[in-house]
């Protein structure tokens, strides 16, 4: 029988490469956006993340959102040192969030409420992705503008409690498979990391037409 981490992974496998073939992404990871590119992307991912870690010391003590709060994950400090470096001092009255981000953290929130189970689906989504495609946008940013591998500017994407993220993954992927639910709560789950996905890509084309390189 399939386990519920690989049926996540099967399932989102199709969307996740949406997700690389974007237009903006595509232009960021080729080296053809400038770094206020990237610096807005970043300020998307602090809205998504205020949401995903909002609610996390409620969501602790929950049968099934609480083995997947964990502190090694949390980003938020790191995107606020990002962000100081790279819209300067004042950079929470600067930034600002594209409609879609505003949809994505709402989602997130609304199911950090009223269904853990359905956090789990967006911590799935995030966390992992960025843990692991979320590398080779820091190479990137090194690469095209001179970050520092593991300073200012990309912090968030450096992990300092996961000394080793293959076995990470793994016991996240042993945790999944621990989800309590039947199997049309399982159903449920997957339709809603599909859900983050599509959620995500949205994101992804409007920062597109902010950045229309490739269109």
């Amino acid at each position: 029988m399939e386990s519920f981490s690989t049926l996540l992974r099967t399932a989102s496998r199709e969307q996740h490469q949406e997700i690389r073939g974007s237009a903006f992404m595509s232009d960021l990871l080729a080296h053809r956006l400038g770094v206020d590119a990237f610096a807005r992307y970043t300020e998307q991912l602090w809205f998504v993340y205020a949401a995903l870690e909002s609610g996390t010391e409620r969501l602790a003590a929950d049968p099934v959102a609480g083995p997947f709060v964990r502190p090694e994950l949390f980003r938020m400090t790191s995107l606020e040192r990002d962000l100081e470096h790279l819209r300067g001092p004042d950079w929470r009255s600067g930034i600002s969030a594209v409609p879609a981000t505003l949809e994505y953290a709402r989602r997130i929130t609304e199911c950090a409420r009223t269904w853990p189970a359905g956090y789990v689906a967006h911590h799935y989504t995030r966390y992992l992705g960025d843990l692991s495609g979320g590398q080779i946008i820091r190479d990137t940013a090194k690469k095209a503008w001179g970050f520092p591998r593991k300073g200012d500017g990309v912090r968030f994407y450096v992990f300092e409690q996961i000394p080793n993220p293959a076995a990470y993954k793994r016991s996240y992927h042993e945790r999944l498979d621990a989800v309590p639910g039947d199997e049309l709560e399982r159903q449920r789950i997957v339709a809603e990391c599909e859900r983050a996905y599509a959620l995500n890509n949205a994101v992804f084309r409007a920062l597109g037409e902010e950045f229309p390189l490739s269109a």
